[in-house]
């Protein structure tokens, strides 16, 4: 099975940034977006042989994420069921019979940290609600996490200590998801592998330079562990300030 996760920054910019050249070619059986920034009928996208399921943001032009399915699932949630989290359209789950599929895109604590609080509640609170699923069957779990985990996830970590995405706080509550099992794909099988990143900020031309952050992950229940076959950043990939990121798995 072939899944590919990708913040598109707004689809709507992305679509007309060569979108669905790439998803027609990817081929995956699932395609996963994080900031949509739109409702589902503000664009119409032909995905024949794709069902497809969104989860908008209440207020528009902000967050939202997606999920292209070939395989129709069993159940589909949008949030993770508590009102106060479930406002930006930031996770959707689908359930099919031998796995969860979950599409996530985390808060961003924001400059200075301003929305550090908010972030640990959170974390606290999906990682709860991922453990949940964990114990009916295995889970995996894609999108823009909205971290660096170690210093090896992004060009410049000791001038980025402490800001958003690289603060001691969000790299312990990433810390604790593993622990509580699950598994980084992309260090399963590349745990030394520098210069890796998925997102790179417009300014600076830092993509021109390779002046990135591996925010976004695939994550695994331990026990798919074996089950990875491939995990991959498609850099060569453009239309976002994130590149997709891939997961092949036997599932």
């Amino acid at each position: 099975m072939k899944l590919i996760s990708w913040n598109v920054n707004g689809l709507r910019a992305c679509v007309g940034k060569g979108f669905m050249d790439f998803f027609h070619a990817a081929d995956a059986d699932a395609v996963c977006l994080q900031e949509t920034k739109m409702q589902s009928d503000q664009l119409s996208l032909e995905t024949p042989g794709y069902l497809q399921y969104w989860n908008s943001a209440e207020k528009k032009g902000y967050s939202g994420t997606a999920v292209f399915t070939k395989a129709e699932p069993l159940s589909v949630a949008y949030g993770i069921g508590i009102p106060a989290h479930d406002t930006e359209g930031r996770v959707i789950t689908c359930e099919y019979p031998a796995f969860y599929l979950v599409t996530v895109y985390t808060p961003n604590a924001q400059q200075g940290l301003a929305r550090i609080g908010y972030r640990m509640e959170w974390e606290d609170a999906f990682r709860a609600y991922l453990l949940a699923l964990d114990a009916k069957k295995p889970v995996i779990v894609c999108g823009d996490m909205n971290v660096a985990h170690n210093e090896i996830d992004l060009k410049h970590p000791a001038a980025n200590r402490g800001n958003a995405g690289f603060s001691d706080e969000e790299r312990g509550k990433f810390s604790e998801l593993l622990q509580s099992g699950f598994t980084d794909t992309f260090r399963l099988l590349y745990p030394d592998k520098k210069d890796a990143y998925s997102w790179w900020s417009y300014r600076f031309h830092a993509r021109d330079t390779n002046a990135g952050w591996r925010i976004d992950y695939f994550l695994v229940s331990n026990r798919l562990q074996d089950k990875v076959c491939k995990a991959e950043i498609l850099s060569d990939v453009f239309g976002s300030d994130h590149c997709p990121v891939l997961l092949e798995i036997e599932i």
